[in-house]
Formats: C-alpha cells, structure tokens, sequence
C-alpha cells in the first residue's frame, strides 16, 4: 500500500530538521502501535543519509551497544575505536560529534530503556543539558506505551521531563484519507463498504494495510479475515494492552469490556464489578489515553453527568466482539461469534456512523465546539452538537443508519432547552445517515 497522508507532519519534521541545523533539537513522537510512527520516521528522512536508526530492543545493554556503533560507523562514516559498553558513552560519543557535524538520530520504541537500563534516562538528561546549546542534532524519540512515554517525558520527578522541543502525536487515518484509499483499492465501493472498514478499523494503518493487502473490503470479507485461524486480529487487544496496564490488566480488561458492550457510566459499570473503579477510570484516561470523558454541550466540568468511550475503534470492537467471547476463541468456535456481530452489526455500526460524521466536520475546520447533548436520565439526547460562536451558528445533527427513522421536528424540539442558550445564533438541522457518508 502506497503511503497516505501525513502531510502536516512530515511538512512539520522537514521544519525541526532545519532548525536542528543551527540548535539542538529532541522531538518526541508519540502514537498507539500499529498507527505507523516508524513508516513516518523512515518517510521523513528517506532522502536523508545522515540519519541513523536505533530500535531500542529488550537485550543486554552491551549487545544493544555493539549494533548500535556498527549503525553509527555505517550511516555517519565515522570511525569509533574501542569497545562502547554502556549507551551513556555512546550518547555522549554522538552529542559530541554534532557539535561538529548535523544529523538525526531516532530512537524507536524509546521506553524500552525502562528494561534495558533506566538510568539511561538520567544520564542522556545530563548529557543533554551539557551539550544541547552547541549542538546541530536532530534528536527524535519515538515510542508506543503511550504510558511510558507520558511518564518519561510529561512527569516533572522524570529527568527527561521539560528536555522535549516538540511533540508530535500521531493520530489515526482521518475519514477523507481512508475515502481516498477507497477510492484507490476498491472504487466501486458502497457506503456500507466505507462503514464497514472504518467500523472495524477505526483508520489505524496497519490494519488498514493488512485488509488493503487481503483486498477485504467488504463487511463478509473483513469478518472472515479477523474470525479465522491465526489470524491477527484475535489476540491484538491483549499483545496492544497488557504491558500497559501490568498485573492489575483483567480489571482493565473488565472495565473496557463493559464500556464496549454500553454500560458507559460509572454506576452501570461499578454495579457490574460489584467495585469501585474511580481510579482505573482515571487511569485509563489520563495515563493510558483509552477512554475518554464525554459530557452533553454545556455541561459543567465537575458534574457527574459523565460518560465514558474508547477512543479506539478497533478496540472498541475487540471489547465488543473478541475479548467478550474469550471462551468461544478459545476453543477455536469463530463461527459462533462471527454470528452474534452479524446479528447486532446494525446497531453497533450505527453509534460508529455518529462518530464517522464528527470526524468529519472536525476536519471541516469550521466549528468551536463538538459535542453531543442528553439531559437527566437521557432524555433529549442529540447526536451531534456543532458550534461556531465566531460567526454564531448552531448546528444539530440526528444520525441513524437510514434516513426515513430520522423526524426533523422531534430533533427540532430535543434542541429546545440548549437553544434558550444561544439565543441570536443561527440555527440549521441535519439528517445523517449512511447516504451522507
């Protein structure tokens, strides 16, 4: 599969490699597996010669070492006499020579340090600090525990912590990118097609290339590719989660199962667990980046009207329709669960179309505020909210799979009470549906 958007950043990493020509400069990149943050690195410096890559592997530091001043002699033409045990002498080897000389140095998977040797952390923040006034490097630190990487670089006890000159967080294909990549590999297309793949792959590259590869475009051909033996989808929620989460993982697992299945308040999920899971929330939001708080437009940051959503769709589906039927995978009955998605896909698709359509007029640049809408005990609950308060518009949207369910003048009276809100700004109502997309 050719390579697909990424425009910004890659215009973004041509901007901090220019001025790593005159100051140092350490890029952070960050990004779930599987997103396609080592295909951009490679993208980015592919014209590059002076670029060396490390990957930062579960192995011996000594060993580590050796591979990586055999890559430095290779990609810089330089020669390094000597064994290089630790990666605190190489560090300050390459800080050194670009006080001389330009270059990029990335590091992938930058928090496999954690394992290898964490006091590497504290010896590159002094290596660092004493060099970076001086020198041209074009640091870039790229990592996938999206826990981790918060820890090592957004946590002040953390040495490395204010070091970072950019972040870059690397997101999913947007709707429009996953069309054109439609259009590319499969122009005669449905809508329910594009549903379908964005559904289950939620714009995440390299499941998006693996279907592209398989040409599974369809709902039938995406299903067989995930139900099957040894397939890679199966077990990708647990290789994707259970190093972030640690030993405490099948309570994680529990609650995501349970916010996948619509139980996305935290009474309806602590009256399941029989538990409180306050602090796994929290967790799973702010350190981990899984879910995410939503609140009806207007709302007060501290109210309890809450609820919560994976952000991932692809996680959101492994909750949904792998992990909740673990004993099924088990004994190898796919058959079993490819009919319970088949039996419920039209209802779960059609919370994704509402995500599909917000995706959307985000990328429209367009609005300040998008959001959805319900009162007490969900009552009026309106899709999607869209504000623009500089020229003062008000946009509410009602989204089902068809668009014959959808009553234009129920949605018009669900918007009465926000409307009293923003009173003076125009008004517009939408029916979205699959048509649409």
């Amino acid at each position: 599969m050719k390579f697909y958007n990424r425009e910004k950043e890659l215009a973004l990493f041509d901007s901090i490699k220019e001025q790593s020509y005159k100051q140092a400069k350490m890029t952070v990149l960050l990004g779930r597996r599987r997103i396609g943050k080592t295909s951009l690195l490679k993208k980015a410096n592919e014209s590059d010669n002076s670029t060396v890559y490390f990957f930062a592997a579960r192995k011996n530091e000594v060993l580590l070492c050796e591979e990586f001043v055999e890559l430095v002699k290779q990609k810089l033409g330089v020669r390094i006499f000597g064994s290089v045990h630790s990666f605190k002498d190489l560090f300050h080897y390459l800080m050194e020579l670009s006080l001389e000389r330009s270059f990029t140095l990335i590091i992938d998977e930058f928090q496999e340090f954690f394992s290898v040797n964490p006091s590497v952390y504290s010896d590159m923040q002094n290596i660092w600090d004493s060099f970076k006034d001086q020198s041209k490097i074009n640091l870039i630190l790229c990592g996938s525990i999206y826990s981790l990487m918060n820890r090592i670089f957004e946590n002040a006890k953390e040495p490395l912590f204010g070091r970072a000159t950019d972040r870059i967080v690397l997101k999913e294909f947007t709707p429009s990118t996953i069309k054109k990549i439609f259009a590319d590999n499969y122009p005669g297309y449905k809508n329910e097609d594009l549903l379908a793949f964005y559904t289950i792959t939620g714009g995440v590259a390299k499941y998006v290339e693996l279907l592209v590869s398989k040409n599974a475009f369809t709902l039938d051909a995406i299903l067989s590719e995930i139900y099957r033996e040894n397939s890679l989808f199966i077990n990708e929620g647990k290789n994707l989660l259970i190093e972030e989460f640690g030993r405490d993982y099948a309570t994680y697992f529990s609650i995501l199962s349970l916010i996948a299945s619509s139980k996305t308040s935290r009474p309806e999920i602590e009256s399941v667990l029989e538990t409180s899971v306050g602090g796994h929330l929290e967790r799973l939001e702010k350190d981990f980046g899984i879910i995410r708080k939503v609140q009806p437009i207007l709302a007060k940051s501290g109210g309890r009207n809450i609820k919560y959503t994976i952000e991932d769709n692809f996680l959101n589906f492994w909750f949904r329709f792998v992990y909740k039927y673990q004993s099924a995978v088990e004994i190898g009955n796919f058959d079993y669960i490819r009919n319970i998605v088949e039996r419920d896909y039209k209802m779960y698709s059609g919370r994704v179309l509402e995500k599909y359509f917000i995706e959307g007029f985000k990328e429209q640049k367009k609005y300040s505020t998008i959001g959805t809408y319900w009162e007490k005990r969900n009552q009026n609950e309106i899709d999607i909210v869209a504000i623009n308060d500089f020229e003062k518009t008000l946009l509410f949207a009602e989204v089902k799979r068809k668009k014959e369910k959808i009553s234009m003048q129920e949605l018009q009276e669900k918007s009465l009470n926000i409307r009293k809100a923003f009173k003076g700004y125009e008004v517009d109502y939408k029916a979205l549906s699959i048509e649409e997309m």
